[in-house]
């Protein structure tokens, strides 16, 4: 089932525009299966948007009751480098931006505390956390049950993990990865993905199939430049970045959502930071910021009813 004779094409132009200093690729957040959503709202002419749905939310002190005693500053890690809706930097190259930004900058100003924002790699956070060199992380962690073990969470949308390939691929549809027996996938490193796919790498022998093979990148823009130039076959990623990177690079196109996870900002087991978190984040969605929020990512897909801690990880 090695499809790569006939998927490899070069796209340089398109890829040149999406790796330019406003548009760093990752992938970020789901949408509403199918739907052009995801990306209704990401960008205007390759614009990350600027409008402002922060700076006039206010203190609650119901919520801000719920922080332990004495917290008035916490540091919060960010793994940078990335398309909206993921974490990018605006034209400035210096103020970041995203919907973790976002939805980071909301709860605190709900609890009334200050942020010290640390960027890391993204496989770099989690581990992190134990050690208190980062009070908690915001980069768009989908909530396991392997991660429950050593992480707490506190959701704030409902994530899904999908993939992409090139126009030109015979691929339509991901629903079983003994489809993707043979070919070359690229993902994140340290990623849900990535676990998923060495997870299950035993299906291909089973099946008597020659295996994929994972294809893991620290940097977004490697793994769409990997797939552009014929190196990967197939991309593994969130719903809402693999949208906007199609919208936005010519010969992509998005294939299906794999499997939906609930997403939340991270801490260290035991953290007791998490009810005040959790309150926060339900005023968000009470008071309508939460709206306003996902509506500025074109991520309305993503919308959970309620914010909860550490829930078991989605079955589907």
């Amino acid at each position: 089932m090695h499809r790569s004779t006939r998927t490899r094409k070069r796209y340089f132009a398109p890829f040149a525009l999406i790796t330019s200093a406003t548009l760093l690729l990752t992938a970020c957040g789901s949408g509403s299966g199918g739907s052009t959503d995801a990306v209704g709202a990401a960008a205007e002419a390759d614009k990350v948007p600027t409008t402002d749905v922060v700076s006039g939310i206010g203190e609650d002190a119901s919520a801000a009751r719920l922080l332990p005693s004495g917290t008035r500053n916490l540091t919060v890690a960010i793994s940078v480098g990335g398309t909206p809706p993921g974490t990018t930097y605006l034209a400035d190259g210096k103020t970041l931006t995203g919907q973790d930004v976002d939805f980071t900058k909301a709860v605190a100003k709900v609890l009334g505390i200050k942020l010290k924002v640390e960027q890391a790699s993204f496989e770099a956070i989690l581990p992190a956390l134990d050690s208190g060199k980062y009070d908690f992380g915001a980069s768009n962690f989908g909530v396991t049950d392997e991660r429950r073990k050593t992480i707490d969470f506190v959701t704030y949308i409902n994530d899904g993990q999908g993939f992409a390939t090139r126009k030109d691929s015979e691929l339509s549809k991901v629903t079983d990865l003994r489809q993707l027996c043979g070919l070359n996938v690229a993902t994140g490193a340290g990623t849900t993905f990535e676990a998923t796919l060495e997870d299950n790498k035993k299906v291909c022998a089973e099946a008597g199939k020659k295996p994929y093979d994972v294809q893991t990148y620290a940097e977004s823009s490697a793994i769409w430049s990997s797939l552009q130039q014929g190196r990967s076959d197939v991309v593994m990623s969130t719903i809402n970045g693999l949208r906007y990177a199609v919208a936005h690079q010519q010969g992509l196109k998005f294939l299906n959502e794999y499997h939906r996870l609930d997403v939340g900002f991270a801490f260290k087991k035991g953290t007791k930071l998490a009810p005040a978190f959790q309150a926060a984040v339900n005023k968000l969605i009470a008071d309508g910021t939460y709206g306003k929020i996902l509506k500025k990512w074109g991520t309305t897909g993503s919308a959970i009813d309620k914010s909860r801690i550490s829930p078991p990880e989605l079955k589907n």
